[in-house]
């Protein structure tokens, strides 16, 4: 009978160790495909924000106060022909263009 035991002891300490080795690299194998993950997705986001075109911020000049006669005339063409380039430039809409040019003309 002792050596039934003994064999008995042997196959669930065996055993036990075995389904607690399992599970430790079970539970090890998982924390690493986390890791994967996240390090997959930090990596896409990076390339996301490498690859996204940087934001053009767009600001509209101020119109010029009225000047003296004589350069009265230039200071308005000028204007109007900055308010022309930001239209081309999409910045402006042609609502936005036809009140800035109602503004310079007066």
């Amino acid at each position: 009978m002792g050596l039934l035991r003994g064999m008995a002891r042997t196959a669930v300490v065996a055993g036990t160790a075995t389904a607690v080795s399992n599970r430790v690299s079970r539970r090890q194998a998982g924390r690493w495909q986390q890791q994967n993950e996240q390090e997959q997705a930090d990596q896409y986001e990076q390339q996301q924000q490498q690859q996204a075109p940087p934001q053009q911020v767009y600001v509209a000049a101020p119109v010029p106060a009225a000047e003296p006669a004589a350069d009265d005339m230039q200071t308005k063409l000028d204007a109007l022909k900055q308010l022309g380039e930001l239209k081309t430039a999409g910045v402006l809409t042609d609502e936005e263009f036809q009140r800035q040019k109602a503004k310079i003309l007066g």
